[in-house]
Protein backbone atom coordinates (compact mmCIF):
# COMPACT_ATOMS: atom_id res chain seq x y z
CA UNK A 1 0.00 0.00 0.00
CA UNK A 2 2.84 2.33 0.83
CA UNK A 3 4.62 1.90 -2.22
CA UNK A 4 7.25 4.66 -4.47
CA UNK A 5 4.55 5.42 -6.84
CA UNK A 6 2.35 7.03 -3.47
CA UNK A 7 5.28 8.31 -2.14
CA UNK A 8 6.19 10.50 -5.75
CA UNK A 9 2.10 11.59 -6.18
CA UNK A 10 2.66 13.04 -2.15
CA UNK A 11 6.04 14.77 -3.35
CA UNK A 12 4.02 16.30 -6.34
CA UNK A 13 1.86 17.35 -4.23
CA UNK A 14 4.17 18.92 -1.58
CA UNK A 15 6.57 20.74 -4.57
CA UNK A 16 3.40 22.32 -6.22
CA UNK A 17 1.14 23.18 -3.02
CA UNK A 18 3.67 22.83 0.28
CA UNK A 19 2.04 21.67 3.00
CA UNK A 20 -1.15 20.41 3.65
CA UNK A 21 -3.48 22.05 5.87
CA UNK A 22 -2.93 19.59 8.90
CA UNK A 23 0.87 19.74 8.16
CA UNK A 24 1.13 23.48 8.12
CA UNK A 25 -1.53 23.33 11.92
CA UNK A 26 1.40 20.99 13.34
CA UNK A 27 4.11 23.08 11.58
CA UNK A 28 2.94 26.28 13.67
CA UNK A 29 2.39 24.72 16.85
CA UNK A 30 5.66 23.28 16.96
CA UNK A 31 7.22 26.63 15.87
CA UNK A 32 5.94 28.10 18.99
CA UNK A 33 8.81 26.29 21.19
CA UNK A 34 10.99 29.00 19.37
CA UNK A 35 14.37 28.29 16.89
CA UNK A 36 17.28 25.29 18.02
CA UNK A 37 14.94 22.61 18.71
CA UNK A 38 15.27 18.77 17.82
CA UNK A 39 12.17 17.25 16.26
CA UNK A 40 11.48 13.61 15.87
CA UNK A 41 8.73 12.65 13.16
CA UNK A 42 7.29 8.95 13.41
CA UNK A 43 5.99 7.43 10.20
CA UNK A 44 6.06 10.91 8.34
CA UNK A 45 6.23 9.34 4.96
CA UNK A 46 8.44 11.76 2.91
CA UNK A 47 8.93 13.80 5.94
CA UNK A 48 8.08 16.97 4.86
CA UNK A 49 6.84 18.54 7.86
CA UNK A 50 10.04 17.91 9.51
CA UNK A 51 11.72 19.11 6.47
CA UNK A 52 9.46 22.57 7.06
CA UNK A 53 10.20 22.83 10.56
CA UNK A 54 13.78 22.45 9.89
CA UNK A 55 13.86 25.40 7.33
CA UNK A 56 11.63 27.38 10.03
CA UNK A 57 14.64 27.04 12.25
CA UNK A 58 14.72 23.67 14.06
CA UNK A 59 18.58 22.54 14.49
CA UNK A 60 17.87 18.85 13.18
CA UNK A 61 15.04 16.39 12.41
CA UNK A 62 15.23 12.69 12.50
CA UNK A 63 12.34 10.87 10.15
CA UNK A 64 11.60 6.92 11.44
CA UNK A 65 9.68 5.30 8.60
CA UNK A 66 8.13 1.46 8.59
CA UNK A 67 8.28 1.59 4.75
CA UNK A 68 11.81 1.68 2.67
CA UNK A 69 9.16 3.08 -0.33
CA UNK A 70 9.30 6.77 1.03
CA UNK A 71 13.82 6.51 0.88
CA UNK A 72 14.60 7.72 -2.60
CA UNK A 73 11.71 10.21 -3.16
CA UNK A 74 12.32 11.94 0.61
CA UNK A 75 16.45 12.24 -0.09
CA UNK A 76 15.78 14.05 -3.11
CA UNK A 77 13.50 16.33 -1.17
CA UNK A 78 16.62 16.92 1.61
CA UNK A 79 18.94 17.15 -1.17
CA UNK A 80 17.01 20.13 -2.82
CA UNK A 81 16.44 22.14 0.49
CA UNK A 82 20.10 21.70 1.22
CA UNK A 83 19.33 20.05 4.56
CA UNK A 84 21.73 17.34 3.99
CA UNK A 85 23.43 17.18 6.90
CA UNK A 86 20.49 18.30 10.01
CA UNK A 87 17.60 15.70 8.67
CA UNK A 88 18.05 11.96 9.76
CA UNK A 89 16.43 9.27 8.13
CA UNK A 90 15.59 5.58 9.39
CA UNK A 91 13.74 2.55 8.35
CA UNK A 92 12.54 0.70 11.22
CA UNK A 93 9.80 -0.32 13.93
CA UNK A 94 9.82 2.68 16.26
CA UNK A 95 7.75 0.87 19.05
CA UNK A 96 10.45 -2.46 18.56
CA UNK A 97 13.48 0.33 18.27
CA UNK A 98 12.81 2.69 20.28
CA UNK A 99 15.97 2.27 22.16
CA UNK A 100 17.81 3.07 19.15
CA UNK A 101 15.98 6.60 18.34
CA UNK A 102 17.12 9.58 20.12
CA UNK A 103 15.02 11.95 21.74
CA UNK A 104 13.94 15.14 20.78
CA UNK A 105 12.29 18.24 21.99
CA UNK A 106 9.04 17.70 19.76
CA UNK A 107 7.77 14.26 18.48
CA UNK A 108 4.93 14.66 15.63
CA UNK A 109 2.70 11.86 14.80
CA UNK A 110 1.11 12.63 11.73
CA UNK A 111 -2.14 10.03 10.75
CA UNK A 112 -0.35 7.43 12.05
CA UNK A 113 -1.74 5.99 15.28
CA UNK A 114 -4.42 5.26 13.56
CA UNK A 115 -2.01 3.10 11.21
CA UNK A 116 -0.73 0.94 14.49
CA UNK A 117 -2.57 -1.98 16.27
CA UNK A 118 -0.97 -1.32 19.94
CA UNK A 119 -1.88 2.16 20.10
CA UNK A 120 -0.96 2.70 23.80
CA UNK A 121 3.15 1.06 22.69
CA UNK A 122 2.89 3.89 20.30
CA UNK A 123 1.80 6.81 22.06
CA UNK A 124 4.06 5.47 25.08
CA UNK A 125 7.28 5.16 23.43
CA UNK A 126 6.56 8.63 21.73
CA UNK A 127 5.52 10.00 24.86
CA UNK A 128 9.21 8.57 26.32
CA UNK A 129 11.05 10.32 23.65
CA UNK A 130 9.96 14.20 24.19
CA UNK A 131 11.09 16.35 26.18
CA UNK A 132 8.80 19.38 25.80
CA UNK A 133 5.91 18.58 22.93
CA UNK A 134 3.93 15.85 21.58
CA UNK A 135 1.65 16.50 18.54
CA UNK A 136 -1.06 13.76 17.41
CA UNK A 137 -3.74 13.33 14.41
CA UNK A 138 -5.89 10.78 14.74
CA UNK A 139 -9.83 9.69 13.93
CA UNK A 140 -12.04 10.48 16.24
CA UNK A 141 -13.53 7.70 18.18
CA UNK A 142 -17.17 8.25 17.33
CA UNK A 143 -19.61 6.24 14.98
CA UNK A 144 -18.96 7.20 11.75
CA UNK A 145 -15.57 7.34 11.92
CA UNK A 146 -16.24 3.16 12.59
CA UNK A 147 -18.05 3.14 9.77
CA UNK A 148 -15.18 4.58 7.52
CA UNK A 149 -12.59 2.54 9.07
CA UNK A 150 -14.30 -0.80 8.38
CA UNK A 151 -14.96 0.44 4.76
CA UNK A 152 -11.39 1.37 4.49
CA UNK A 153 -10.08 -2.23 5.19
CA UNK A 154 -12.03 -3.59 2.86
CA UNK A 155 -9.39 -3.31 0.36
CA UNK A 156 -6.27 -3.91 2.10
CA UNK A 157 -8.27 -7.36 2.96
CA UNK A 158 -8.91 -8.18 -0.57
CA UNK A 159 -5.43 -7.05 -1.59
CA UNK A 160 -3.81 -9.48 0.80
CA UNK A 161 -2.00 -6.31 2.39
CA UNK A 162 -0.83 -6.54 6.27
CA UNK A 163 -1.88 -2.87 6.56
CA UNK A 164 -4.66 -2.30 8.61
CA UNK A 165 -6.46 1.06 9.73
CA UNK A 166 -7.69 1.23 13.86
CA UNK A 167 -9.59 3.58 15.66
CA UNK A 168 -8.63 4.10 18.67
CA UNK A 169 -10.20 5.41 21.97
CA UNK A 170 -8.77 8.80 22.38
CA UNK A 171 -9.27 8.22 26.20
CA UNK A 172 -6.51 5.66 25.80
CA UNK A 173 -4.85 8.00 23.97
CA UNK A 174 -4.77 10.27 26.26
CA UNK A 175 -4.21 8.32 29.33
CA UNK A 176 -1.09 6.63 27.79
CA UNK A 177 0.69 9.88 27.21
CA UNK A 178 -0.43 10.81 30.67
CA UNK A 179 1.18 8.08 32.17
CA UNK A 180 4.49 9.08 30.58
CA UNK A 181 4.50 12.71 32.21
CA UNK A 182 2.65 14.81 29.71
CA UNK A 183 -0.38 17.20 30.08
CA UNK A 184 -3.05 17.13 27.57
CA UNK A 185 -2.79 21.08 26.85
CA UNK A 186 -4.93 21.53 23.35
CA UNK A 187 -7.44 19.64 21.22
CA UNK A 188 -8.96 20.34 17.86
CA UNK A 189 -11.46 19.00 15.97
CA UNK A 190 -12.71 18.15 12.79
CA UNK A 191 -15.32 16.32 11.06
CA UNK A 192 -13.02 13.09 11.10
CA UNK A 193 -9.34 14.21 12.33
CA UNK A 194 -8.60 15.51 15.23
CA UNK A 195 -4.76 16.90 16.99
CA UNK A 196 -4.04 16.51 20.28
CA UNK A 197 -1.13 18.45 21.55
CA UNK A 198 0.49 17.36 25.40
CA UNK A 199 3.23 19.20 26.50
CA UNK A 200 5.85 18.12 29.69
CA UNK A 201 5.98 20.20 32.24
CA UNK A 202 9.17 22.25 33.07
CA UNK A 203 11.38 20.40 35.70
CA UNK A 204 12.17 22.87 38.40
CA UNK A 205 15.39 22.92 39.91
Amino acid sequence: MFSPEMADRDAGRYRKNGLGAESRRIVEVVRRLGTGLTVLEVGGGIGVTGLELVRAGASRATNVELSRSYEAVATELIDAAGLAGRIDRRVANFVAEAGSVPAADAVILERVVCCYPDANALVAAAAGHTGRLLVLTFPIDRRPAGVVAALINVWPRLRGWKFRFYLHRTSAVIASAAAEGLRLTERRRGLFWQMLVFERDAVVA
